[in-house]
């Protein structure tokens, strides 16, 4: 046999033998799992040379995922879960469950809502005892506005870890969503106790608590959230009406104050805190500082509840210090401005008021013998301080008082407006019906007539019962008895 035919065959076979060697050392390495090493480096080497072959290995892609999850580099482990959540339930060697629930955390660390909740619930399906995906399951119902679901989800987590703080606190807030408030109390309670820097929570807690008619608590918790950057102008507002219901209306005025002074207001808070700052500020009577409030409402919404009518209200009260005492002032000083009245209705006339009945802080009537040149009688005038309209059945109240008195003309006065009945049966009758359009004349110029009268007083000695008259009595409608003080101040 020829040496050369030899040699080639020989040559055949190693090549032969080589390749085979390498097919099989490439299977093996296919196969073979990725040795545990604390070095990073070493897994990546051996994990690379897989991905090499097979860029959808399962076992190279768990391990690579493991590192980037374990170093918190989130893109890229969600990149990589990402393609073995999709191979996890056809592959037997690696965890399913550990891979949708790792996809669900890093979807979550890199904002991914909807791949969060499909990572979780594809782990739910596999576990439902797992405390980390029924709780981020309940987590994400909650952001989505499904809070029954996070309730019943949220529920389970706090079976598996009964004194998880987010767990609690998360399953009150959604109990709060749900009108719930008694059992959101019972959670965020405790979720406070353990946490009792979360300021959100005492919030909600103080909302729970007026909810369910414990005024005194939430209105505590309020007051201390005043300044709270956060929740501070909100908190001013539940703290300033709840003391406005109370009628603590110097504290409601500090509390919306307080509410005000505060940066980056949400728009709506920022208009009501001004809105009720305002009401608050026109009970105490102080019109000028309840205009500004309004005013500034009104820039931003022109519309807002009753704005334009409390402007168009209030100014003119602010023009017209008579006007508020009219329709604002305490009795006494209702009172007193309504004896101004009746002293200088008549022209030429000497007047000597005799009998003063108050019927609450509804209205006055002022009996008063006035004399004339032409004519002397006994007049009495009825002040009504309610601005809407004026009925007939007042007005007949009012002429049965005149009958009773003997009176010879009755003058009844309001700041609102006579009904076309009221009218009509006066039109036969001695009684003279002002309202507000006749009376903001008289408004205007009494003080300056009290003055004229004051200095006339000085050198005419027949007026001088205008300075010097005096009261025949003062008593009240209601059978109460006048304060000693405004006695004093009407005499």
């Amino acid at each position: 046999m020829s040496i050369i035919p030899l040699i080639i065959i020989v040559t055949v076979l190693l090549i032969g033998i080589i390749f085979l060697i390498k097919i099989i050392a490439d299977r093996y390495a296919q196969g073979s799992p990725i040795k545990a090493s604390k070095d990073h480096n070493v897994i990546l080497k051996q994990v690379n040379k897989r991905l090499a072959q097979n860029p959808r290995d399962p076992e190279a892609l768990f391990s690579l995922a493991d590192i980037y999850y374990t170093e918190e580099n989130w893109d890229k482990a969600f990149n990589t879960y990402q393609i073995l959540d999709e191979l996890a339930e056809s592959s037997q060697k690696i965890d399913a469950f550990e891979v949708h629930l790792r996809y669900g955390l890093c979807a979550l660390q890199v904002g991914q809502v909807e791949a969060a909740y499909q990572g979780f619930n594809n782990a739910w399906t596999i576990r439902q005892d797992s405390f980390e995906v029924n709780y981020n399951m309940g987590y994400l119902e909650f952001e989505q506005k499904n809070y029954e679901k996070a309730v019943q989800f949220l529920s389970l987590a706090r079976k598996q870890q009964a004194e998880d703080v987010p767990t609690l606190r998360c399953l009150g807030h959604a109990f709060f969503k749900l009108l719930k408030y008694k059992e959101a109390m019972a959670f965020i309670r405790k979720a406070i106790e353990l946490a009792p820097n979360d300021k959100e929570s005492l919030y909600i807690l103080g909302e729970c608590y007026f909810e369910v008619g414990h005024t005194e608590q939430a209105l505590k918790i309020f007051t201390h959230l005043r300044s709270d950057p956060v929740r501070g102008p909100s908190a001013s507002l539940h703290a300033g009406t709840i003391n406005l219901s109370q009628h603590q209306v110097e504290q409601a005025v500090e509390d919306f104050e307080l509410g005000l002074k505060h940066q980056n207001i949400a728009p709506e808070i920022l208009m009501e805190l001004r809105y009720q700052s305002a009401i608050a500020c026109l009970k105490l009577n102080e019109i000028g500082k309840a205009i500004v409030l309004l005013q500034a409402v009104q820039d931003d919404n022109p519309y807002y509840k009753d704005v334009s009518g409390l402007i168009e209200r209030y100014e003119e009260l602010n023009q017209n210090k008579n006007l508020q005492i009219f329709m604002l002032a305490s009795s006494a000083d209702f009172v007193a401005l309504c004896r101004k009245i009746c002293l200088n209705y008549f022209t030429n006339a000497k007047t000597k008021i005799i009998n003063i009945v108050v019927n609450r802080n509804e209205w006055v009537d002022i009996s008063a013998e006035v004399e004339t040149p032409k004519w002397t009688d006994l007049v009495v005038f009825r002040f009504i301080r309610n601005q809407g309209s004026i009925g007939e059945l007042t007005v007949r109240d009012f002429h049965s008082r005149l009958k009773e008195m003997k009176a010879g003309k009755g003058i009844c006065i309001t700041v609102g407006i006579f009904s076309e009945e009221a009218r009509r049966y006066t039109e036969a009758r001695l009684i003279d019906l002002i309202e507000k359009e006749r009376l903001l004349p008289i408004l205007i110029t009494v003080d300056a007539k009290i003055n004229s009268a004051s200095e006339s007083v000085g050198s005419d000695a027949d007026n001088v019962e205008l300075e010097q008259e005096t009261m025949g009595s003062y008593s009240s409608a209601a059978g109460e008895q006048p304060e000693q003080e405004d006695e004093q101040s009407l005499t």
